[in-house]
């Protein structure tokens, strides 16, 4: 039972950094007041520093601090809070602490948690979208335990298979399978990987989708039966299973198959009563089919792009959705208009396998322009702390087509200035100016198929010589200047003494 507050003039944001920022910018052109939370790693952290009242929730270990579902409410009961915005990670799909947070009167700016419940198992949110017909990929429609059963199973949907787990995300509890011989070992993995990150043992069998492409669609749905989809973005190019470049619309998808995809993706919002904004990811195989593979109960890191090119805010849809509003629009009133692109300005080293690489930001410069927009939750001189995700920033552009779009992520790539650590913006500005990425020609395997390290050093060594030559020719200019100068200056010299002698 969804708790509604009409003026809702107060929310906190359970949550920290660059997301924390960005729901506290939108919350102020609403007239809404807000509450930061932060631990004692983020005391000086621009968005608490933005929000009207900030308060300390514990050491910087998130499960001292941004995980204390109890302590944060009993922070809402004190400062009057009329409701809790999530982001995401922390406890954004967190079902115990959405109903906690409703039993205590506090409106939920988010899904109902059986929503969450239902969509954060694999197999019920499979279960749920199979009853409106949406594409799966071939598999098993329950867990599966028993070794001899999964080997038939395989041999049934046809090698190579993937196991994964149920309760799974970001790539954990997930094993591919290409011999029949490794069922056994890989199942044992596979399960071992679940209970340890998720305390969940289940796992379930799937084909394998050879060189898929990471599609996903931005639904929003309100309280009033309402669904519409924002589109898609294209999220292939990954790193261990994470995203790290975005762009909306897709550079393949034909208007038929955009439909077909946002239909799907609103029924699926439908199948578990979904309210708000949410993620239907599917993948797409070479032949253009698509299959349902989940969906996130929260707002993605990447919804930027989705704002460009529809003009949608979506955190201030979140919160009229949350406080009992319609939505002001139906699908036909919304468009595409033009092409955007987001990469995640991560703190790590592309040329060291993308490890964190923690330190200082000596420098940090952002870029400017037009069709540019900075999300972040950092300052020159502060330190990228060890205990949360390595984020920095996301960087977002919009121009009227891709290739346009393109160009400009370059420049700004190029404008953006960070020194002090590592960071994955030359991997970015690589990645996006490569002929598989530009001719749209890539999957989810783009990182493995064509980059190596050795590109990237030798790309910046080859800029750093470059450099060098430039400043030598500087100095040799400067050189010469000075040396045309003297002479000059001896010449009027020798000239002024000349007709002083006159």
């Amino acid at each position: 039972m969804y708790v509604h507050f009409c003026g809702m003039k107060k929310i906190l944001v359970a949550n920290r950094g660059e997301i924390a920022l960005r729901i506290m910018r939108s919350a102020k052109e609403m007239g809404i007041a807000t509450v930061a939370i932060y631990s004692e790693a983020d005391r000086n952290a621009p968005f608490v520093k933005y929000a009207d009242e900030a308060v300390c929730v514990g050491p910087p270990p998130s499960n001292q601090s941004y995980l204390q579902a109890d302590k944060i409410i009993e922070i809402c009961k004190e400062l009057g809070v009329e409701g809790i915005h999530p982001g995401y990670g922390f406890l954004s799909e967190n079902a115990g602490f959405a109903r906690k947070v409703q039993e205590n009167g506090i409106t939920f700016i988010g899904p109902n948690p059986d929503s969450i419940d239902m969509m954060g198992s694999k197999l019920a949110a499979k279960a749920a979208a199979r009853k409106y017909n949406i594409p799966m990929v071939p598999g098993t429609e329950d867990a599966i335990a028993d070794v001899e059963q999964a080997k038939r199973v395989a041999l049934e949907v046809g090698l190579p298979i993937l196991i994964k787990a149920s309760a799974g995300g970001g790539g954990k509890g997930m094993r591919i399978v290409e011999k029949i011989e490794e069922v056994e070992e890989q199942m044992e993995r596979a399960i071992s990987e679940a209970v340890s990150s998720f305390g969940d043992g289940a796992v379930f069998i799937e084909r394998y989708v050879s060189g898929p492409r990471h599609i996903e669609i931005q639904v929003l749905a309100d309280t009033h039966g309402n669904i519409v989809h924002l589109f898609e973005r294209e999220c292939s190019i990954q790193r261990r299973h994470q995203k790290v470049i975005e762009e909306a619309p897709s550079a393949i998808l034909t208007p038929e198959l955009r439909a077909a995809m946002g239909k799907s993706a609103c029924d699926a919002a439908r199948s578990c009563d979904y309210v708000g904004a949410g993620t239907v990811e599917f993948l797409l195989d070479d032949k253009l089919n698509y299959y349902f593979l989940e969906m996130n109960t929260r707002l993605q890191v990447e919804h930027p792009v989705s704002e460009s090119i529809t003009g949608i805010d979506l955190v201030k849809e979140q919160i009229r959705v949350a406080r009992g509003e319609k939505l002001a629009f139906t699908q036909d009133d919304l468009s595409i208009n033009g092409h955007a692109l987001e990469v995640r300005v991560y703190a790590e080293d592309p040329t060291n396998n993308f490890l964190p690489d923690i330190g200082r930001l000596n420098t940090y410069v952002r870029p400017q322009g037009p069709g540019i927009r900075v999300d972040d939750g950092f300052e020159e001189g502060m330190d990228i702390p060890i205990y949360y995700d390595p984020m920095i920033a996301k960087l977002i552009v919009h121009a009227a087509n891709r290739e346009q779009a393109i160009e400009r992520m370059t420049r700004a790539i190029a404008e953006y200035k960070i020194s002090g650590v590592q960071t994955t913006l030359d991997f970015c500005s690589w990645a996006i100016n490569h002929e598989a990425f530009k001719s749209g020609n890539f999957d989810t395997h783009f990182v493995k198929d064509y980059f190596t390290p050795e590109i990237l050093k030798k790309e910046l060594s080859v800029e750093e010589t470059e450099v060098a030559a430039i400043a030598a020719e500087i100095l040799f200019q400067q050189d010469n200047t000075s040396a045309s100068t003297n002479s000059t200056n001896e010449h009027k010299t020798s000239a002024w003494k000349l007709r002083a002698r006159d």
